[in-house]
């Protein structure tokens, strides 16, 4: 009997002012071999909080765009396999096991997509064109990275073959309608640069 070598995973989050979001993500991330913080001078409670739970490597460095903040974060991952979550999403404890899983037996992709159930004021969204909303958010480390022309909503380019995971992502993008509208100006003032 052979035994095959254990895959070991970083995951990976970009941060800024997240106190209301970091303790649930990271407790999320805790079956991870090693979890990487990339924050952006935080103000709030996030480093406080962060530097409470084990296996957490924080680095700070001024924010540009999301697509070079997450290739700087995937730049410092020690692992060959990536989990990139926002600090507002939540994995389900099916979502953790299939992708302990997958890294583990799968061997013919490169990345996974998953679908994401999108939440406003802890209600999920039946309508509006998200509730087909998928992303990758699993890929092999030296298969990807994010396209430096897509400064927001970044793509991620992928060498090889895409799947898909069947368990879900919760995604608690909009806590309230003023946090929308806030998320939405930021989004445009960066589509604008692009």
């Amino acid at each position: 009997m052979i035994l095959t070598e254990k895959m070991l995973l970083s995951a990976l989050l970009i941060t800024y002012n997240e106190e209301s979001n970091i303790t649930d993500v990271l407790n999320n991330l805790a079956f991870a071999d090693e979890i990487i913080i990339v924050d952006s001078f935080s103000t709030d409670r996030t480093l406080e909080l962060a530097s409470e739970f084990k296996n957490i490597k924080i680095t700070q460095r001024v924010f540009d765009n999301f697509a070079s903040q997450r290739n700087f974060a995937l730049s410092l991952a020690t692992h060959p396999w990536i989990l990139f979550v926002d600090a507002d999403e939540r994995l389900t404890p099916e979502l953790q096991n299939e992708i302990s899983i997958v890294i583990n037996q799968e061997k013919s992709a490169s990345a996974y997509f998953v679908h994401r159930d999108f939440m406003f004021e802890n209600k999920k969204l039946k309508y509006s064109g998200w509730q087909t909303d998928k992303i990758i958010r699993l890929f092999k480390k030296e298969k990807a990275s994010y396209n430096p022309e897509k400064i927001v909503h970044e793509k991620l380019i992928v060498e090889g073959k895409t799947k898909k995971l069947k368990n879900k992502l919760i995604h608690h993008s909009y806590s309230n309608y003023n946090d929308y509208k806030q998320k939405m100006i930021f989004y445009c003032h960066l589509k604008a640069q692009e």
